[in-house]
């Protein structure tokens, strides 16, 4: 039980560090202002014009860091920090998210694998920790058997999501080399602008590398539980 808490608290803190990191790189390179004038909104524009890609929108989105794919309605979300501005980590994010859009288009295996989860993910996600706790008080004051019976069922639930995540990553990092390469192929940005937009996406990855990881850990954890009282 300490080691659990030790380990949750350990992960807690580097993704506390991670997302600092990350809100420190895209402050600082969205003082940085690209060469070529481009706004992430034309940037995403011409990487879809770029892959014949005509039945995806580049839309404005509220909030900050809120930019997004959306498979279903095929639009390209962009914070508004990304879709009027000229500098190295909003071309960064407007490409990236624009390479998910290019992953769709070319039925890039482990973004299907991702979709096709999602509605199961979506609910599992929202019970299994009640179903967890539920069989948890189930073996303690009911039936031993029973609480087993929910607690697995739990834990079934809650490893969907962890799997969810796994899968998110080498979705994530793709469409980041892709906008990578494409922007360097088609000259969009310099060297230095290259190196900020890279730096920007690697700290990005890393926010779903440290989720990934921290979902991992309460899996093990619960499973630790179930084979103890098994």
């Amino acid at each position: 039980m300490i080691g659990y808490y030790v380990l949750i608290g350990a992960i807690l803190l580097v993704s506390w560090y991670v997302s600092n990191k990350l809100k420190s790189k895209f402050k600082k390179y969205s003082k940085i202002q690209l060469q070529n004038g481009m706004t992430g909104a034309e940037i995403a524009r011409k990487m879809l014009e770029h892959h014949h890609i005509h039945d995806v929108k580049v839309i404005s989105t509220p909030g900050q860091l809120t930019d997004h794919y959306h498979p279903t309605k095929k639009t390209v979300n962009l914070s508004e920090s990304v879709y009027n501005q000229r500098n190295a980590a909003a071309a960064a994010v407007a490409a990236h998210e624009v390479g998910h859009a290019v992953q769709h288009a070319k039925a890039y295996s482990w973004l299907e694998m991702r979709s096709q989860l999602v509605p199961l993910v979506s609910v599992a996600s929202q019970w299994s920790q009640w179903v967890i706790f539920g069989g948890l008080i189930l073996m303690t004051m009911v039936s031993v058997g029973v609480g087993q019976t929910v607690l697995l069922a739990g834990i079934i639930m809650f490893g969907l999501g962890t799997l969810f995540s796994f899968i998110t990553l080498p979705v994530e990092y793709d469409a980041s080399n892709r906008a990578l390469a494409w922007m360097k192929d088609h000259n969009i940005v310099n060297q230095e602008e290259y190196k900020m937009s890279e730096d920007s996406l690697k700290w990005a990855a890393r926010t779903y590398v440290v989720a990934a990881i921290g979902s991992l850990a309460t899996l093990l954890y619960f499973l630790s539980i179930y084979m103890g009282r098994d």
